[in-house]
């Protein structure tokens, strides 16, 4: 697996400083956000039955697994038949769950898997097991280093929900066009790890979910080209 884009041939920052980073900001940040997380955690128990965490097995360095945490989002009763990926409309997500996701905050208690070395404040997004047996061994590059909570591809991405919702079958759209482009860029990013350009990726990715942009909603990410099909709300 081990590959030019594996974070262990670069410099000091890919291989020391970005740890060290990820270290003094997910603790720092779990302290400040207590009380976000407080209300966060309240909001969920009062309006759906549940849990408050929702935990999922991920891929992660090296393609060992892991437990990733969001805030939970969706309806508590999810069975195995359920898809893995969620368009735009899902009954699945609740009231909360779907403001908890238009801002991101679901992905906040990741913050506790970076400080425990599962993932990374920047790296490649985990994907569930089912994803990697379609991996090129190109494409496991993207193994070599800790996934993250944001990426580039995370960026381009951002309405990932409604673009598939505009297929027919969200499922084969996303492994056969978005799955690959998302692989690519990642692979782009862990080629050229920068302590600038993890602040860039972090700053556009909090600016993306508060502010967000024209741009982002009125062009498809690159390769990525709209199909005529109907409108999936529901899966």
């Amino acid at each position: 697996m081990d590959s030019g884009a594996s974070p262990r041939n670069h410099g000091f920052y890919a291989r020391s400083g970005k740890r060290a980073v990820d270290l003094v900001v997910a603790a720092c940040g779990l302290i400040a956000l207590t009380p976000v997380f407080a209300i966060v955690a309240c909001c969920i128990k009062v309006t759906s039955r549940g849990p408050i965490l929702y935990r999922q097995t991920r891929m992660g360095r090296d393609g060992h697994p892991f437990t990733i945490l969001k805030f939970r989002s969706m309806a508590a009763r999810i069975s195995r038949q359920d898809p893995a990926i969620t368009v735009a409309g899902d009954p699945r997500v609740t009231a909360i769950g779907r403001l908890l996701r238009h801002y991101k905050v679901d992905e906040l208690p990741q913050l506790w898997n970076v400080l425990r070395g599962d993932m990374s404040l920047v790296g490649p997004r985990p994907e569930v097991p089912i994803y990697l047996a379609q991996y090129t061994d190109e494409q496991r590059g993207v193994l070599s280093a800790r996934p993250g909570i944001t990426d580039p591809a995370s960026l381009a991405y951002r309405h990932e929900e409604e673009l598939l919702a505009m297929h027919a079958e969200p499922e084969r759209f996303y492994r056969a066009q978005i799955l690959p482009d998302k692989l690519a860029r990642n692979l782009a990013y862990l080629s050229n790890i920068s302590l600038r350009t993890d602040l860039r990726i972090i700053l556009e990715t909090v600016g993306s979910a508060f502010l967000g942009s024209k741009k982002d909603r009125d062009v498809p990410p690159v390769g990525i080209t709209h199909t005529s099909s109907k409108s999936v709300s529901s899966v």
